[in-house]
């Protein structure tokens, strides 16, 4: 797994090093956008409203008011609030119940694991939560985004929850329509239907049924051959290999009919006995 954040966890006078790893993964089928005609991909050009293209050297960081007006925020100034309230250290704040906490605030699992050096106190808050039947809230930044986070045990390990702070909430209040009353026979016909469909909460019952569909989709294409042609397609590259006994062989074969053939050697006459 790669690491997420790097740190420690402190709960009182004990620090704890840890490591953050993230606990879910993105699988969502991931598509590039061609261009009909040509089958090249589509490049995107960071342009200004006067037309001409940026390069990154030439893009600044502004806050846009209400107004219209706009102020500049300097990377200077980003790095500077970024060293001073940027947390290394997560202190956990309070002690709370799980259950006192809406699943609306929540919004990403994160899983904790023991850096060098600190396997033991990894192990007592892991126990101490456990038997606690309590989670620890603190503060973490995580890519330079402050925030809140809920640490609770997790099987043998623990994990950390990030949450939602309350104004990012929207409020209920401003919900569009309103809800209507319901007579008492659509109630307990209601009821009767949802304790018909009480069960045990299993996880690998519930599987994403479109993405397995489009994963087969493909895959089909794929077998098939379906491939369509595109205008960066790069040609076969040339294989530089050969085989030595075959180049040596077809040399030999191709010289066969080029070489002289040896002349024979000449034989002298036996000399005559002389008496």
């Amino acid at each position: 797994m790669h690491t997420v954040w790097k740190g420690t966890i402190s709960m009182g006078l004990v620090t704890i090093p840890v490591k953050l790893f993230s606990a879910v993964e993105d699988k969502d089928i991931k598509f590039r956008q061609y261009h009909k005609d040509c089958k090249t991909p589509i490049n995107y050009k960071k342009v200004a409203s006067c037309d001409d293209e940026v390069t990154p050297e030439e893009i600044i960081k502004v806050f846009e008011t209400p107004n219209g007006r706009v102020v500049e925020i300097t990377e200077e100034e980003m790095n500077k609030l970024k060293e001073e309230f940027e947390l290394k250290t997560v202190s956990i704040i309070d002690f709370v119940k799980l259950s006192e906490i809406d699943p609306v605030y929540f919004d990403r699992t994160y899983y904790i694991g023991p850096d060098s050096g600190g396997t033991k106190a990894y192990a007592l808050l892991s126990e101490i939560l456990k038997k606690s039947k309590k989670i620890g809230l603190a503060k973490i930044t995580i890519r330079s985004k402050q925030h809140l986070a809920a640490i609770r045990p997790y099987k043998n390990a623990i994990i950390l929850e990030t949450l939602h702070f309350p104004d990012e909430i929207r409020a209920i209040e401003n919900l569009p329509g309103g809800v209507p009353g319901l007579a008492e026979r659509e109630l307990q016909a209601g009821m009767m239907l949802v304790e018909q469909l009480t069960t045990t909460f299993n996880p690998e019952n519930y599987t994403d049924t479109y993405r397995t569909a489009l994963e087969q989709l493909i895959s089909e294409k794929v077998n098939k051959n379906d491939y369509i042609a595109t205008g960066q397609e790069k040609p076969a590259e040339q294989k530089n290999v050969v085989d030595l006994m075959s180049a040596l062989q077809a040399s030999i074969d191709r010289t066969k009919g080029q070489a002289t053939p040896p002349k024979k050697p000449k034989t002298k006459a036996p000399k005559k006995a002389t008496s």
